[in-house]
C-alpha cells in the first residue's frame, strides 16, 4: 500500500468517527446554562438551516452587549445542535451562538431515520498504486455544512444588530466576535480566522492536516495558519484525541500570534459536549471568551501566569505561546 493511500485511509477514518460521534442520539433535556442568562435554542426564518442559542430573556442583559460565538458542528454535519449542551452554557454567559443545520438530536428533533445501509467499498488499488491525486475519498463522503454557512451567520448576526427592527438591534457588540468548531468545524473556524472581524479563535478537538486531502471541508493547508491574526485556544482530548498530532503541529507551527494550547487529560476526541452544560472544557471556553472578548482580568487568570486555574489544574495539560507577554 502505498503512503498516499494510507494517508487517505487515516484521514477518511478520522472524518467518519468525528461524525459518527457528532450524530450520537443525546436524549437528555435542553439545559439553560450555569451563567446569569438561562439560554435556549431556537430558529429564525431570517436564518435557515442554522441554530441559534441565546439569552431566554433579551431585556434582562441590561448594558451587557452579545458576544458572537459562530461554531461548526463535528463531522461539518447538519445537526446544529449536536454539541448543544456547549452552546447553551456559552449563551448563557451573554453570547449568541450559532451552529450550522437544523435541529437534528435532543428536544424538538423529528424522529430518526434508519441508517441506511453502508455502501461497498471500492477495489483495492494494484500492488504499487496507491489513490490518484484529487481522488474522493472511499465511499463519497461528503460533508454537510459549509465554511460559508459561518460565515453567513456572521453576517446575519450583524445585520440583526444594525436591523431597528430586530430583537437583537444594538445587542451585540461586532467588536467581539469568536469563531469556534468542534473536529471538521474547528477546520471550518480555522479557514475562515483570517476574517478581519475576527477577534479570537477556539479550535475543539482539531487540526489541520499535514498532507493535502481530498476531504471536504477539511482540505486546508497549514500554510493558512499564517493567515490567523488573533489569539487562539486550542482545546483538545489528550493523546487518545484522534485530532491530537494534527492539533499539536498546528501549535508548534504558529509562532507569529498567542496560543493556549490545552489537553483535557483521558477524554479522547468526544471531549465533553454531551457532559451537563458543556463539562469542563465548556467552562474553559467561556472564560476564554470572557477574557479575549470582554477583557475580564478575572478570566485571564485561568490562562496568564506560571500558576494560572488550567496550569495548576490536574485534570489538564498546558502549553503557552506569547499568552503571558499579552
Amino acid at each position: 500500500m502505498s503512503i498516499r493511500r494510507f494517508l487517505a485511509g487515516t484521514m477518511l477514518s478520522a472524518l467518519t468517527i468525528a461524525t459518527a460521534t457528532a450524530q450520537q442520539p443525546n436524549t437528555a433535556p435542553d439545559t439553560q446554562g450555569t451563567g446569569k442568562f438561562p439560554a435556549l435554542k431556537e430558529t429564525a426564518a431570517s436564518l435557515p438551516d442554522h441554530v441559534i442559542y441565546r439569552p431566554a430573556n433579551l431585556g434582562a442583559l441590561g448594558k451587557t452587549k452579545l458576544g458572537l460565538y459562530v461554531f461548526g458542528n463535528g463531522g461539518c454535519s447538519d445537526d446544529g445542535a449536536s454539541a448543544r449542551m456547549h452552546l447553551l452554557e456559552i449563551a448563557s454567559h451573554g453570547y449568541l451562538a450559532i451552529a450550522p443545520g437544523r435541529v437534528l438530536s435532543g428536544p424538538g428533533a423529528p424522529p430518526r431515520p434508519a441508517r441506511p445501509p453502508a455502501p461497498p467499498a471500492p477495489p483495492a488499488a494494484p500492488p504499487g498504486q496507491g489513490a490518484a491525486p484529487g481522488a474522493p475519498p472511499p465511499g463519497g463522503l461528503t460533508s454537510r455544512t459549509s465554511y460559508k454557512d459561518l460565515m453567513w451567520a456572521i453576517d446575519w448576526a450583524l445585520a440583526q444588530n444594525a436591523n431597528p427592527k430586530s430583537p437583537y438591534h444594538q445587542r451585540i457588540d461586532p467588536n467581539a466576535i469568536a469563531v469556534s468548531g468542534f473536529s471538521c468545524g474547528g477546520v471550518q473556524a480555522l479557514r475562515i480566522g483570517s476574517d478581519p472581524r475576527v477577534k479570537t479563535i477556539v479550535a475543539m478537538n482539531t487540526g489541520l492536516f499535514s498532507e493535502a486531502t481530498p476531504l471536504p471541508e477539511m482540505d486546508v493547508p497549514k500554510s493558512a495558519l499564517n493567515a490567523l491574526h488573533t489569539p487562539v485556544f486550542y482545546l483538545l482530548g489528550g493523546e487518545t484525541d484522534i485530532a491530537y498530532p494534527n492539533g499539536t503541529d498546528d501549535v508548534k507551527r504558529i509562532s507569529h500570534i498567542p496560543v493556549f494550547y490545552a489537553n483535557l487529560l483521558g477524554v479522547g476526541h468526544g471531549g465533553t459536549y454531551d457532559q451537563p452544560n458543556g463539562g469542563k472544557a465548556a467552562a474553559a471556553v467561556v472564560a476564554w471568551l470572557d477574557w479575549q472578548l470582554r477583557g475580564d482580568k478575572k478570566a485571564a487568570q485561568t490562562f496568564v501566569g506560571k500558576d494560572c486555574a488550567l496550569c495548576t489544574d490536574k485534570a489538564w495539560k498546558v502549553e503557552k505561546k506569547k499568552i503571558d507577554r499579552e
